[in-house]
């Protein structure tokens, strides 16, 4: 009976690893998702940079073109003025009007220059952050196809417990099923210390001489007093393969 539960407990060990794979296997994706956030703002930022650009040489040409309406009306006034004071103040504003024009055009000119080498970014970074997000996708679905699998052969494994729990000894089954829920593994052999005295393989406390030997003529089932593990000894036992068949 014991060999059945030591099956058993295989069975459960090897459900729990792909349970745990399960909860692993998302957080692979939370990386790539952060990956993609960064990504997608470092385009965001190219973007913008550009807009800004085309923004302010936007603005720049409509500054422009309000320093040309006031040219336009001081030279209409130079055809009215009379006095000479007020035509040399006219033509002080027509010269600062196009000297600040003469300063706009040569920003327009950066601009332009300075867009172009923002457009070329821009392009290569589409490319390149394309290129990256397409690799991203391709790593969540295998993910997604990793952690498919793992949950089909946790069900299938699943399927296969029940039956194996039947055969197991009923006054052994309920006292494994409480262990288990807070150590793992539940069963355990005895193993021998440095003091040439057998020990609890899960905890490593000493057992008591008499409860070894029940354990050792296979009479009694006993449990550790220190953690509560079944112990067995392996003598008696032909142990289960390593693994379990899925």
């Amino acid at each position: 009976m014991l060999r059945t539960l030591l099956e058993l407990q295989q069975l459960d060990m090897k459900i729990g690893a792909f349970r745990q794979r399960e909860l692993e296997i998302p957080r692979q994706k939370e990386s790539f998702n952060i990956q993609r956030n960064r990504l997608e703002t470092e385009l965001k930022e190219s973007e913008e940079r550009v807009k800004k650009l085309k923004l302010e040489q936007r603005d720049c040409e409509g500054e422009i073109e309000q320093k040309n309406v006031h040219i336009r009306k001081f030279e209409s006034q130079l055809l009215i003025v009379k006095k000479n004071e007020e035509y040399k103040a006219l033509l002080h504003e027509i010269d600062l009007q196009k000297k600040h024009i003469s300063l706009k055009e040569e920003r327009i000119l950066s601009i332009m220059e300075d867009t172009e080498h923002a457009q070329m970014k821009l392009h290569e970074d589409k490319k390149r952050i394309a290129d990256e997000i397409r690799k991203l996708d391709e790593e969540c679905t295998r993910i997604d196809a990793e952690l498919a699998q793992a949950v089909k052969e946790r069900k299938a494994l699943e399927s296969t417990r029940a039956p194996l729990a039947a055969k197991v000894d009923p006054l052994l089954l309920p006292r494994y099923e409480r262990v288990r829920k807070v150590r793992t593994p539940a069963v355990v052999p005895l193993v021998e210390t440095n003091k040439q005295a057998e020990a609890c393989g899960g905890c490593y406390m000493t057992v008591r001489p008499q409860i070894v030997n029940e354990i050792m003529a296979a009479k009694v089932y006993h449990s550790c007093g220190h953690c509560a593990r079944l112990l067995y000894y392996p003598g008696n036992i032909e142990l289960p393969p390593d693994s379990v068949d899925s």
